[in-house]
């Protein structure tokens, strides 16, 4: 059985997505979450295997909230799901730690594979390109770079950071940094009347 939290801020994709998920032979929704204060609780009591988690959340960065959930012991499999689930969220999903990023458009069975596959240790993100990489280096400053590569080779933050001479606390502040550089934005959701 693979144990799920929902992290969405709008009730009618939680009820959905929970009811998608409930119907699927070996998921267990455990419950959901609307947002970061409710976030921390909701994890704590349920201890799910994966946290199926919005990217855009009101007042709330999903890309943050990944990389918080990710500092767990033990740390739940993450899954982004989002509408804007495109290749250039790629890079700062890698940085923030997603295991996986699925479109809020695909199909169910599309969905559940990335759950099994994250549950199982996988990794479920579309593949970075020259281009990508290229972008995010011109975005990035000098000291970044070396960061950059290291984390898309899978270097654990403690290995970075003796690797440049520098605290893990301080690669982990720049990995912060570079998240917010890296970050795509996306449309306000439209408020409901």
């Amino acid at each position: 059985m693979i144990r799920i939290l929902i992290v969405d801020d709008h009730p009618a994709m939680r009820a959905g997505l929970t009811a998608v998920l409930r119907a699927e032979p070996g998921f267990v929704p455990l419950d959901a979450a609307t947002s970061e204060k409710d976030l921390w609780p909701t994890l704590n009591r349920t201890k799910p295997d994966v946290v199926v988690l919005d990217y855009h959340l009101p007042g709330d960065d999903g890309l943050v909230l990944c990389r918080r959930i990710k500092r767990q012991v033990p740390a739940p499999a993450v899954l982004l799901y989002s509408a804007y689930a495109e290749a250039a969220l790629t890079i700062p999903a890698r940085l923030a730690g997603a295991d996986g990023l699925v479109s809020k458009n695909a199909p169910a069975n599309e969905l559940y594979d990335a759950i099994r596959r994250v549950a199982r240790g996988e990794r479920v993100l579309p593949p970075i390109s020259r281009e990508l990489l290229d972008d995010a280096g011109n975005r990035l400053s000098s000291e970044e770079l070396p960061v950059l590569g290291m984390t898309m080779e899978d270097t654990p933050l403690r290995d970075i950071a003796s690797t440049l001479g520098v605290e893990p606390t301080e690669i982990a502040h720049r990995i912060d940094r570079m998240i917010k550089r890296l970050k795509i934005d996306v449309p306000a959701p439209r408020s409901a009347g």
